[in-house]
């Protein structure tokens, strides 16, 4: 996919069209990351790496199940120390993503989560799934236990970049067409084999019941539904 042609999937992203979450953007003190921005922030050999991450991950898990339906691109995350995406986020941005708007879910038990995308940068390119549910592999036990080779990407275990901080930006840009939820009756949970788990439960995410939900559960459960997102940052 063209350079042309990434930044105009990003555009229209929710990060610009779901107006709630834009004026979130505006009020965290971030830069609208419009066509405008984009072509100005990144530079064409910049687009080329992310492109080639993008096409490097859908490569190598192509024979993973659900590959088929698994929709690989690029996300945007943002500077943390301006819009934090490993937990709740101010319950405004929720106003158009979903029907009530209401704050969001977050485990009490949960630490503050790894941040894999560091403070520095208004917003950062990650590889990663894009589309409403990614790929499975199993348990976050089976996951955490299996060879390193069979998640790494360009020589990085893409397992570590499986963590709350994408997810959360990945929920953000899907503007109103939520990942991982139940509405159209394909809901899916993502884990998050990147972080570690807390009292013996492993952390997941997912949009259950008109809410964004950060949770801890049963590291063994196997079971379809749960999918993981492999991820890149691209540098």
């Amino acid at each position: 996919m063209s350079a042309s042609a990434q930044i105009t999937l990003l555009a229209a992203s929710g990060w610009n069209t779901c107006d709630s979450v834009r004026e979130g953007v505006r009020r965290a003190g971030l830069p609208l990351p419009t066509a405008t921005y984009l072509k100005r922030a990144f530079d064409a050999a910049h687009w080329q790496r992310a492109e080639r991450a993008v096409t490097a991950l859908r490569e190598h898990f192509r024979g993973a199940r659900f590959a088929d339906e698994a929709v690989f691109g690029l996300l945007l995350v943002p500077d943390p120390d301006k819009l934090d995406t490993r937990g709740a986020v101010d319950p405004a941005m929720r106003a158009d993503q979903l029907a009530k708007g209401a704050a969001d879910v977050v485990d009490r038990a949960l630490p503050p989560g790894r941040l894999v995308v560091d403070p520095g940068a208004d917003w950062t390119l990650v590889a990663t799934v894009t589309g409403p549910a990614g790929l499975h592999f199993g348990s976050y036990d089976d996951i955490r236990a299996a060879d390193a080779s069979a998640f790494t990407v360009d020589g990085v275990d893409t397992r570590d970049l499986m963590t709350r901080q994408i997810w959360g930006a990945r929920v953000l840009q899907s503007g109103s067409e939520l990942p991982d939820c139940e509405v159209g009756g394909g809901w899916t949970f993502t884990l998050f084999p990147g972080e570690e788990q807390v009292g013996g439960k492993a952390a997941s995410g997912t949009v259950l019941h008109d809410k964004v939900r950060f949770r801890l559960g049963r590291s063994d459960r196997g079971i379809a539904v749960v999918r993981v997102c492999p991820a890149l940052v691209v540098s």
